[in-house]
């Protein structure tokens, strides 16, 4: 791996998971990097199966100290994965495969359109995981219904997180990569 791409592996992994270790900051509810993580990951690892898996693994970190230390009085154990994680981690895998493939050049619109359509994604995977493999709701159309309405508050903040945290990544790595590349080009 050459210099340069290795400086840039660095600066991609550290902006993950700087981000990544807000969400032990207190926060509005669901005003998170996570969306956010995927699309950049996915623009910015050149290698695919990296660009899949370190925001993932970025996820799971966070989640593991997060349930484990932050509300781990809500568990009976040490928690690897909490239930229902799948339908969360695999919108992420969806929303970093539509980076993949929308993300080749990078504008303010288009990363304000990739931000809004993966909090949707979230919105309608997260949810419909929350109305199907768990008792809060009934399994009819009007318990879906209740479900996606009631998380609607919560779709604010995962909005705004997608937004706020996209253009702080995206914005940050910019930054640094010509404030890097100046340097290296004047010696």
């Amino acid at each position: 791996m050459s210099e340069s791409k290795n400086n840039n592996f660095y600066l991609v992994l550290g902006l993950i998971l700087i981000v990544a270790f807000s969400r032990l900051i207190p926060h509005y509810p669901n005003f998170t990097p996570l969306c956010s993580i995927a699309l950049f990951g996915a623009k910015y690892f050149n290698n695919r199966y990296l660009a899949y898996i370190l925001p993932i693994f970025s996820l799971w970190l966070s989640d593991i100290i997060i349930n484990n230390f932050v509300l781990g009085q809500y568990f009976n154990e040490f928690t690897l994965f909490y239930s229902g994680f799948y339908w969360q981690y695999g919108s992420f895998i969806l929303i970093t495969l539509i980076g993949r493939l929308t993300l080749k050049n990078i504008s303010f619109s288009k990363i304000l359109g990739v931000s809004i359509s993966s909090s949707l994604i979230f919105f309608v995977i997260s949810n419909f995981g929350v109305w199907i493999s768990s008792s809060f709701y009934p399994n009819t159309l009007s318990g879906l219904i209740s479900c996606y309405v009631a998380a609607i508050p919560f779709y604010y903040g995962t909005l705004g997180g997608a937004i706020f945290y996209s253009f702080f990544l995206f914005g940050s790595y910019e930054f640094i990569s010509r404030r890097t590349n100046k340097a290296f080009s004047i010696r």
